[in-house]
């Protein structure tokens, strides 16, 4: 699904783009295009597959009215922690002690993306909650009475 479908939903509709040279392709990725974690190993790699795709894409692309963006979220509180970890209990957990991001604000940054000026690329977004860094163990800073070493 996140690699073969997207390429054939793109199929289905980038000549057409191309042929009145306009449009806007925009693929959902995941932070897990950049940063990999133990335990997805499969869902990781079909997310890196998911760059390359979208980076040749626009490559090919470039020359056309056709623009090609990739929305990278980090952590958002759906159904994905459910269907990985297999029960509520394990999947709330996930989102204890800390505010991820929700559907609403990913596509809040989908919006903003399609609605720039046509000469306006973003290439790609990547959309982190503020309680999250690479820099930590999981990604996910959870507030603690530590203060920064500023």
């Amino acid at each position: 699904t996140n690699v073969i479908g997207l390429m054939a939903m793109t199929k289905v509709f980038v000549e057409d783009m191309r042929a009145r040279d306009h449009g806007h392709i925009i693929n959902i990725a995941s932070i897990s295009s950049h940063y990999t974690y133990p335990g997805g190993t499969v869902y990781c790699a079909s997310k890196f597959a998911v760059q390359g795709f979208t980076e040749s894409l626009r490559q090919e692309l470039v020359s056309s009215g056709v623009r090609v963006t990739q929305v990278s979220p980090a952590a958002v509180n759906t159904e994905f922690s459910l269907v990985r970890l297999g029960q509520k209990e394990k999947a709330d957990k996930v989102y204890e002690g800390w505010t991820p991001l929700f559907a609403d604000d990913i596509a809040d940054n989908i919006l903003y993306v399609a609605t720039r000026p046509k000469h306006v690329a973003i290439g790609e977004m990547i959309v982190w909650s503020t309680n999250q860094s690479p820099g930590f163990a999981g990604g996910i800073a959870k507030k603690t009475d530590k203060k920064n070493e500023l």
